[in-house]
């Protein structure tokens, strides 16, 4: 069972995100927050395997409760919900180390999977999120193809191999899958590619990978 901390000042919302995520068998709502501070708070007493965070709250916004959580809670996913899709919102999220983002607008399916994929210890950006991310890459406005080849020198060959596994939006079981090793390997693998790196979460590695040209492009 996916155990959920759920944190938007907004009743409504809320309400309609306990909704679908209820719907799911294996997810269950732990606990809820309305703003940031409390949800740092009901985290730490909590340890949910996921904290979902709306961007905009009083006291203590969720970018802010994103860092103190990573801090805080590094077992823990972070997922931001917003209603804001603009470049800036989406740098800060993956700035604060947030794994995953997903719009309040968005197809419901989205909420369930983002849950999900951030549990097992992937990344997940809405399809929104994702085509502004990509078409940033591919105009450079996140990074240069030579820069980001220059960060990745210092990787063996094999967390190069797995970089380009996590660019791809695998889980840790699929890459250890993909890769004939224990999950507990590709975790160690993970961890010490973003030490190297100074990341603070996968979704950085993975743009990385996207901005060296390690994932084939579709």
């Amino acid at each position: 069972m996916i155990r959920v901390l759920l944190a938007d000042d907004e009743v409504m919302i809320r309400a309609g995100v306990r909704a679908i995520l209820s719907s799911a068998d294996d997810i269950e709502i732990v606990a809820e927050a309305e703003d940031g501070h409390e949800a740092v708070e009901l985290g730490l007493r909590h340890r949910p395997d996921v904290c979902l965070l709306d961007i905009r709250m009083p006291r203590v916004d969720g970018l802010t409760a994103a860092s103190e959580l990573g801090r805080l809670l590094p077992e823990t996913a972070v997922m931001m919900l917003t209603t804001f899709s603009e470049d800036e919102y989406i740098a800060s999220a993956l700035g604060s180390g947030a794994a995953g983002f997903v719009l309040k607008s968005g197809d419901p399916r989205e909420l369930v999977s983002g849950v999900r994929a951030v549990a097992e210890g992937g990344a997940y950006l809405s399809p929104a999120v994702a085509r502004r991310v990509l078409t940033h890459l591919g105009a450079g406005q996140l990074g240069k193809r030579t820069a980001a080849r220059a960060r990745i020198t210092e990787l063996t060959g094999r967390e190069r191999e797995v970089l380009a596994l996590v660019g791809a939006g695998l889980s840790n079981a699929e890459i250890a899958g993909r890769l004939h090793v224990v999950e507990g390997t590709v975790k160690a693998y993970v961890s010490q590619i973003l030490a190297r790196l100074d990341f603070k979460n996968r979704v950085q590695a993975a743009i990385l990978a996207y901005e060296a040209g390690l994932v084939p492009e579709e």
